[in-house]
This record gives structure tokens, C-alpha cells and sequence, in this order.
């Protein structure tokens, strides 16, 4: 079987030659080496490890007689994060970078658990916490009973020193900074490297064959695994939280007052039929909208306790115009995408049909699986 390591990297590169040199003391052959990193990280891989065939990686080869043909590892395993335009994140910095690292470390990780004749090694050991949270929710979602993740544990001293990659052969003296700052020398024969397997458990086998065809996002891997009768959207004015098989969304209150500002239209419809989903008599145009203005206004007051709406800022949800509420609009369902993904978001989101200058807007979902907390 072949073995595939997965492994998350950030600035110091040092920790695929520690992990790789862990496996190899425990017996585990690696085949192939596969790194999820930031543009700075690849840098740093292209430089230090890789480094034109010259680097640490292949120092370490030569040292301990590893052919390197026999293990599958260059420029075109390094897998950079990019943005939504393409663009290499040069670090993990916001919700939006994390986004696409989990989306990253999700795809690979079904790209690689397709073939049942490979072992998928997954490296937590580097990069931000973030990063080897996201690579372990993947191993969750996708992972094997053949599958592992491992962290690497190095002797604290020799794990801050940007000149220790393994363990040498022959020992040699580093020049390392004790806990007070002052520099001291060691040799390296005294640096210990752990490799620690941490348990996890799969889904994988809870996922139906049409979520096993190509990745998913989180939100909807996490709602397949859900099992109810009937889904259910509770909306919670006390909390500002939507709460869709079990599943919880913040939404702000701005968001929030015009979202159950639709929910209402939708509770509150008088027609009666077997199943509202497939009806749109609530939905309405958008100058409806703004002539119940007031309804919004006393929805977003009480989000907001006692506040007077004269000392809410002036303009944006208590003064909708068409720009700002096709801005509101879209940002609820950016929320409910990130949280519920793209299968729940036909039922959640704030429907439009018709087209302009007639577009008519409302929830699709049967009123009577919806809940509202005041």
C-alpha cells in the first residue's frame, strides 16, 4: 500500500523533514510527500528544504542512504492557498483566508482517500493552530480506517532552532538560547523527536455514496450527517442566532431583523396549503418592503433592548433603499452559505423569483418547520 503524507506547513519547513525522520525511526516507508502551506511557506520550502537539490530535504536523504526517486516529492506537491481570484495567501489572517485553507485541505484530502490502495499520513505538527485544525476536521470528514494523524514533539530547546531539521547521523553542536535568552551549545545527539498518533473519528462511513462523488463543503457534510424526520430553523431574536438542524448561525443585527422580517411574512401568510415550500403567495416586491420600513425598524429595535431608534445610526437597516437592502440580502446569504452550504441554502436563503422590474423576494421553506423566539 502506498503511503501518502499530507502535511501542514507555515515558516518552519523543518517540521516535514522532522515528521519524515519520525515515520522512518518508526518503520513507515512515505511514498509520496503532499504540503498545504501560504505563498511565505512555500518560499521557505522552495528555499531551506528543497532548496535547487541542495536543501535539508535531500541532505537528509543522502545521510541516511534514502534513494530520492523513491520518494515522490517537488515544486509540484506544494499546494499554495489562493483566494477566490486565484491570488497566493501569504498568510492565514482572516475568516475569509481560513475559509479557503479548509476548503484546500478538504479537497486534497478526498483527492487522496479515493484510491483505497493508499495510506494518507496526515502532518498536524506545523503552521498556525488554525491550519492543523482545518487539515484534522478533513482526516474527520474523509479519513480511513488505513489512515492516520500524527504530530511531531521535538526537544523544546532544538524545536525554536531555525538550523535543526532531524537528527544528524554523527552528532553535531548547535548553538541554541536557553529560557533566559543567553546562548548555549548541545549536541545534537541529545534532541529527541516523537512522532504521536492522535486518534480521530471518521464520518466517512456516515456520508451517502452522492457526498463520496466529489467534495462537499463543511456545512453540508455536517447537515448529511444529521439525521431528523424533518428539517427545522428556529430563529432566536434573544440570542441573534439562527439554529437549522441543530447546526447554529450569528447573524448580526442588522442581518438578523431583516431576515425574520422575511421569516414573518412567510409565518404570518394566511393561505393555506399542504406544503408552503412550493408556494410563493408571501413573497413581495420591493417596494412593499420599504412600505413596512416600520416593520424592520421594530424588529431591529428590539434586537437592540431599550435603544430608542433615534440614536441608531441613520440610514442602512432602518432606512432601506435598493442598494443597501440587495447589500443586506447578500451578506445573509454569504452567512448561511459558509454555515449550511449550498443544499440547505434553497430553503434558508431570501429567495427572489420573477425577474425585474417584478422580482418578488421571500423564504422558500414550509412555514410549519419554522420556529421564532422573541
Amino acid at each position: 500500500m502506498k503511503n501518502i503524507m499530507l502535511a501542514i506547513v507555515g515558516l518552519s519547513p523543518q517540521v516535514i523533514t522532522e515528521t519524515l525522520y519520525a515515520l522512518h525511526q518508526s518503520r513507515r516507508t512515505v511514498d509520496a510527500i503532499h504540503v498545504i502551506t501560504t505563498r511565505r511557506g512555500k518560499e521557505k520550502i522552495l528555499a531551506d528544504l528543497l532548496g535547487g537539490g541542495k536543501g535539508y530535504y535531500f541532505q537528509y536523504l543522502e545521510e541516511y542512504g534514502i534513494d530520492p526517486a523513491a520518494i515522490d516529492f517537488g515544486y509540484g506537491n506544494i499546494h499554495t492557498i489562493t483566494d477566490r481570484q486565484g491570488i497566493e495567501i501569504p498568510d492565514i489572517t482572516s475568516e475569509a483566508d481560513n475559509e479557503q485553507l479548509l476548503s484546500k485541505c478538504l479537497d486534497l484530502t478526498f483527492y487522496f482517500t479515493e484510491n483505497s490502495q493508499t495510506s494518507l499520513l496526515f502532518s498536524i505538527a506545523g503552521g498556525r493552530k488554525t491550519m492543523s485544525s482545518c487539515l484534522t476536521l478533513a482526516a474527520q470528514m474523509y479519513g480511513r480506517s488505513q489512515d492516520r494523524i500524527y504530530h511531531v514533539l521535538v526537544s523544546p530547546e532544538f524545536e525554536s532552532n531555525r538550523d535543526f531539521y532531524y537528527p544528524p547521523r554523527h552528532s553535531k553542536s548547535l548553538k541554541l538560547i536557553d529560557g533566559k535568552g543567553e546562548p548555549f551549545f548541545k549536541e545534537t545527539k541529545f534532541a529527541e523527536v516523537n512522532l504521536i498518533p492522535v486518534p480521530f473519528f471518521s464520518i466517512r462511513k456516515k456520508l451517502s455514496d452522492d457526498f463520496l462523488r466529489e467534495p462537499k463543503d463543511p456545512g453540508t457534510l455536517m447537515l448529511s450527517i444529521i439525521k431528523e424526520e424533518k428539517s427545522g430553523l428556529t430563529v432566536n431574536l434573544k440570542t441573534c442566532k439562527i439554529i437549522y438542524n441543530t447546526l447554529e448561525q450569528d447573524l448580526m443585527p442588522a442581518r438578523m431583523a431583516l431576515y425574520t422580517f422575511f421569516i414573518m411574512q412567510k409565518k404570518n401568510c394566511s393561505k393555506n396549503v399542504e406544503s408552503c415550500g412550493n408556494c410563493s403567495e408571501c413573497f413581495i416586491d420591493i417596494q412593499t418592503v420599504f412600505k413596512k420600513q416600520a416593520d424592520i425598524t421594530a424588529i431591529y429595535k428590539k434586537l437592540h433592548g431599550a435603544m430608542p431608534v433615534s440614536e441608531m445610526k441613520d440610514g442602512g437597516i432602518i432606512n432601506l433603499d435598493n442598494e443597501n437592502f440587495r447589500i443586506y440580502k447578500s451578506r445573509i446569504k454569504e452567512d448561511l452559505l459558509k454555515r449550511y452550504g449550498p443544499y440547505a441554502l434553497k430553503d434558508l436563503e431570501i429567495a427572489s423569483i420573477g425577474s425585474r422590474p417584478n422580482t418578488c423576494y421571500g423564504i422558500r421553506m414550509d412555514k410549519s418547520a419554522i420556529e421564532v423566539v422573541w
